[in-house]
C-alpha cells in the first residue's frame, strides 16, 4: 500500500485493520455502561430475521472463580494431565472479565442452525471491536472447553447450544505494538 493510499484511509476502515487480540489483561474490567454497550453492539451482527441465536454469560469477580472451578472439575473429568488439571482454575484469571458467547440456535425452516451459530461467531467478534473502540483489550479464546459436555451443562448449556469462544476482556496490561501487516491477501482470493 502506498502511503497516500494509506493516510487516505478512513479512521472507521483504519480501526478495523489495526485490530489485534491483547492477552495481557489488567482491571478494570468495562463497567456496567461500557459492557451495555458492547452488549449492543453485539446484538447488531448480521441475524437472518433476527432470531438472535446466541446469549452470553459473563464472568467477574467471583464469578471468575466459579467458572475456573467448572473449568477445573471438566478437565479434571475428562482425564486431563495434572498440568492442565492445576492450570484450570487459575484460566479465567486472566482477565477480570471472561464473556463466554453461546451458539443458541432457534428453531426455523429458513435458517440452519449452522448460519445461526456464525452469527453467534459474529457476536464474538463485534464484543471483541466494541471493547477495543471503549479503550479496553479483549482476546478471543477457544480451546478444548469449548467442547466440554460438564462444562456446557455446569454452565447451562441446553443440548442444542455450544460455545463459541470465551472473550477474554480488560485493560491492556502494556502497550500494544502496532500490528503486523496484513500480508499477502491476494493467496487467499480466487476468481470465477
Amino acid at each position: 500500500m502506498t502511503e497516500a493510499v494509506a493516510e487516505s484511509i478512513p479512521d472507521r476502515l483504519r480501526f478495523l485493520l489495526e485490530r489485534q487480540s491483547c492477552a495481557a489483561l489488567v482491571a478494570p474490567a468495562p463497567d456496567a455502561a461500557a459492557l451495555r454497550l458492547m452488549l449492543q453492539a453485539a446484538v447488531r451482527v448480521p441475524d437472518h430475521k433476527r432470531l438472535r441465536p446466541y446469549r452470553f454469560v459473563i464472568a467477574e469477580g467471583e464469578g471468575l472463580q466459579r467458572l475456573g472451578a467448572i473449568m477445573e472439575r471438566a478437565a479434571v473429568a475428562a482425564g486431563k494431565p495434572e498440568e492442565v488439571v492445576r492450570r484450570a482454575p487459575r484460566m479465567p484469571l486472566r482477565a477480570p472479565m471472561v464473556i463466554t458467547v453461546v451458539a443458541s440456535p432457534r428453531p426455523d425452516p429458513d435458517v440452519p442452525a449452522y448460519d445461526q451459530e456464525l452469527t453467534a461467531g459474529c457476536a464474538v467478534m463485534a464484543l471483541q471491536m466494541a471493547a477495543q473502540a471503549l479503550g479496553y483489550g479483549a482476546i478471543w479464546r477457544s480451546g478444548w472447553f469449548m467442547y466440554d459436555t460438564l462444562l456446557q451443562r455446569e454452565l447451562g448449556l441446553s443440548q442444542t447450544e455450544r460455545i463459541v469462544g470465551f472473550l477474554y476482556v480488560g485493560t491492556p496490561g502494556r502497550v500494544l505494538p502496532p500490528p503486523p501487516a496484513a500480508g499477502d491477501v491476494d493467496a487467499l482470493v480466487s476468481r470465477l
